[in-house]
């Protein structure tokens, strides 16, 4: 009889010799964790840059107590648990920034300090660290601040300009002022109209992470270009949108806005090429991408234009996030070969 991993060698398996089966690709590009987190800070510096450019020392503020605080929670949770200290990967780091641009930049510190413990201890170090969380920890924290804090999540300052001399003033987010407008009066506000240059290049209210489409371009680009993203989940998604919302659009467009709105407005930029591309919590197939992406998508509008809320980036990526081992699942490539058969009594 025949002797292998595979077949039965004296009524048992040798484990040891046994062949994992995963996913392509197989090949590694020799990238370690670091440098694919350092990769992606990088990325996000040109969004802080204009964050910190339009809203002045307190969105400086923001992003330095976020960081900072992820880091030191993360060492400490390590340390608590027993585990290698860990902090040079650059996770925790990664994970302050995309919080700080998940935040309103006038955050009190407070606010920030919560966010990031929210992040790292239950949206990360509960799960067993890095790898594996099922959920992105930075929109964990988002979430359950938006939900425990409303008020302090949702007040929003126009961009007052460094250098400028302008003091910050409340305003509302351009979704916020569309939802406000449709839920009042059943058409849109006269305030969209014209502003779509203005919201591309990041000048206007929002979060930190929010006001620059053009920022989040470059940062995509270069993380395209180091081959740290892929195609699959961005493309589906802002795609969905277009087609989705432009859908509405066509069917009411005195109601809904246009596809070009969507696209420049809130997270959605941020979200498709940085939250959900998290190789943690997107699926590892390609088919399984692709429909991680679509029902993103479909989530994002239809919370947009349905919900209470006037965003759903956060909410349609943590959704699909919980349906990502369903997507696995069901997306498995077919295996070919031989299948092991069950030993019984020690023959085969």
């Amino acid at each position: 009889m025949p002797k292998g991993p595979f077949w039965p060698n004296e009524g048992r398996f040798d484990v040891e010799k046994q062949l994992y089966l995963s996913s392509s690709p197989h090949i590694s590009e020799g990238q370690t964790t670091d440098q694919i987190m350092r990769a992606v800070i990088y990325a996000l510096l040109p969004a802080c840059a204009v964050a910190i450019y339009f809203f002045g020392m307190s969105a400086l503020a923001v992003l330095l107590i976020c960081t900072l605080g992820c880091v030191a929670v993360e060492a400490v949770c390590q340390r608590i648990m027993g585990r290698p200290l860990a902090i040079g990967d650059g996770s925790a780091a990664l994970t302050g920034i995309l919080l700080a641009l998940n935040l309103p930049p006038t955050s009190p510190w407070w606010l920030a300090l919560l966010g990031a413990v929210v992040a790292i201890a239950i949206g990360k170090q509960v799960y067993g660290g890095l790898g594996s969380n099922p959920f992105n920890p930075a929109l964990v924290a988002r979430v359950v601040l938006l939900i425990s804090f409303p008020v302090q999540m949702t007040t929003w300052t126009a961009p007052a300009p460094l250098g400028s001399g302008l003091d910050a003033v409340t305003t509302a987010t351009p979704l916020g002022d569309w939802k406000t407008a449709v839920m009042l009066t059943g058409k849109l506000p006269e305030t969209m109209h014209g502003g779509l240059g203005s919201y591309f290049v990041g000048n206007m209210a929002g979060c930190l992470g929010e006001v620059s489409a053009l920022a989040l371009l470059l940062g995509a680009a270069y993380l395209f270009w180091k081959r740290i993203i892929t195609w699959h989940v961005p493309v589906t998604y802002l795609g969905t949108v277009v087609l989705l919302g432009g859908l509405f659009w066509i069917i009411n467009p005195a109601r809904y806005p246009d596809p070009l709105f969507h696209l420049v407005t809130g997270g959605l930029m941020l979200g498709a090429f940085f939250m959900a591309t998290d190789m943690v919590t997107s699926p590892v197939t390609t088919k399984g991408l692709l429909i991680f992406g679509c029902g993103c998508g479909v989530l994002t509008v239809l919370i947009r234009l349905f919900g209470g809320y006037p965003e759903g980036v956060s909410f349609a990526i943590l959704l699909m996030n919980a349906a990502t081992p369903l997507i696995d699942r069901y997306t498995r490539p077919r295996k070919f070969g031989l299948v092991a058969p069950q030993a019984e009594g020690g023959k085969g």
